[in-house]
């Protein structure tokens, strides 16, 4: 991560890292548009980082490629404060609604945590309840 935002400039708005998937929503420099390349270097560095002991179907073995990522990911472009605020929730919150914790600030690889210090959440946001009130679907 650390060597890709060198090279290749971001701001890490919100992420949260989960056993199978990642969400994140980041901040290009204005006039840059490339996530795609960002997103592919993030993936190859850390597949590269850890030994390849993960199922992979035939197609992945034939393809050389690695059973951790999808070979996807979808973008979507902030519209307003309120689409900022929604994704944002969405990101911190998927934890609990995965049942992985039953409070969002139990889960130690999130940005939430950081949010918190910035005075954008309260320590005790998303203890359970909220998911019936967020409106972003996966």
């Amino acid at each position: 991560m650390r060597r890709t935002r060198r090279e290749r400039p971001f701001h890490i708005d919100g992420w949260v890292v989960l056993p199978d998937h990642v969400h994140c929503m980041i901040t290009l420099p204005l006039g840059d548009d490339d996530f795609s390349n960002r997103i592919k270097a993030i993936k190859i560095r850390f597949v590269r980082a850890l030994r390849a002991l993960e199922y992979r179907n035939p197609a992945r073995c034939r393809n050389g490629e690695r059973g951790i990522w999808q070979r996807r990911f979808w973008e979507h472009g902030i519209r307003s404060e309120a689409d900022y605020v929604a994704h944002l929730d969405y990101i911190h919150i998927n934890p609990l609604k995965h049942g992985l914790v039953s409070r969002v600030r139990d889960w130690p690889f999130s940005t939430f945590h950081r949010a918190v210090k910035q005075g954008l959440y309260p320590q005790d946001w998303a203890g359970g309840d909220e998911l019936m009130s967020l409106s972003v679907s996966e």
